[in-house]
């Protein structure tokens, strides 16, 4: 039996394998290797990272855990267990791991509007986060889609990177007289009609195509995604996902340990916090980590 299995091998799970191999724990840290940033060239707002190609910061995360003893495989969990003072994971496979303590960092996925060509092009000039991607497309003309609560949001922060910026409001309300009036007082365009494809010349995005025809030119596009947490997995332990509060989607809610409502469960990362960015991801990794390794000597002492 391990000390720890770590289900998910991002920044926020190889971050707190890190701390518990550094704390003498015995770590297996299971990874998928389908990470949600893969489709993008560069991480952004990463102190000291800014620009590194997201694949090369885990690699290098991987053997840093390597050092500290810690094994790390590639594979994945379809399901956990309590087993008697410890949890049981299955991999896909039929394979089993022991531990006294499950850190789950899987993540989550970005459910987009289904219009030809948006997936093709998610991270590159289709894109969500303003401090991740924003700089990227400064002073370029940009959309925003209208797809949920966050529009609006989005709006305020991407117009501050360029002065050229369309709300398009697709298959959502037109936004109110309010906010048509701030809107209008930072210079944001409202075009109405749902947006059915993609312009893209040779290999760039060039215009939003409307069921009307029009086609409006823009160089980028902002959409704020559903964000739904990996963790069906967690269904045996009695834990699932619910509605975040923001309204953007589903997580896994836990206090600020990370500890999860089924006592030796964590959590950190994207799973639990959909909005984190990945600095603040391993920030989280290595609080549960910490966490964990203190709650197990406690357990050790009799604490």
């Amino acid at each position: 039996m391990k000390d720890v299995v770590v289900i998910g091998g991002g920044a926020a799970g190889l971050s707190g394998a890190l701390i518990l191999g550094r704390s003498r724990r015995s770590v297996l840290v299971i990874d998928s290797r389908r990470p949600r940033n893969a489709p993008a060239e560069h991480m952004h707002g990463y102190l000291s990272r800014d620009g590194m190609p997201p694949g090369d910061l885990l690699e290098v995360g991987r053997e840093e855990v390597r050092s500290y003893g810690g094994e790390v495989i590639t594979g994945e969990v379809t399901g956990a267990r309590k087993d008697g003072d410890g949890f049981t994971v299955t991999l896909a496979g039929g394979g089993e791991a022991r531990a006294r303590r499950l850190l789950v960092t899987t993540g989550l996925t970005d459910e987009i509007p289904d219009i030809p060509g948006l997936a093709e092009r998610w991270g590159r000039d289709v894109v969500h986060c303003p401090y991740c991607h924003g700089w990227e497309v400064r002073d370029q003309p940009v959309g925003v889609l209208s797809t949920g609560p966050m529009a609006l949001h989005q709006v305020k922060l991407f117009r501050q990177l360029t002065p050229d910026l369309t709300l398009f409001t697709h298959t959502a309300p037109r936004p109110g007289d309010d906010e048509l009036k701030q809107l209008a007082a930072r210079g944001v365009a409202v075009v109405d009609g749902q947006v059915t494809a993609l312009e893209v010349t040779g290999d760039e995005l060039t215009g939003i195509r409307l069921a009307d025809g029009t086609v409006v030119p823009r160089r980028a596009l902002a959409v704020a995604p559903r964000m739904v947490a990996h963790a069906g997995f967690l269904a045996g332990l009695g834990l699932k996902t619910v509605e975040h509060p923001s309204g953007m989607g589903e997580y896994v809610p836990a206090d600020e340990t990370g500890q999860t409502s089924v006592p030796g469960v964590y959590v950190a990362g994207n799973v639990t916090d959909i909005s984190a960015q990945v600095i603040a991801a391993a920030a989280a990794g290595t609080k549960a980590g910490a966490m964990i390794n203190m709650a197990l000597v406690d357990e050790d002492t009799g604490g």
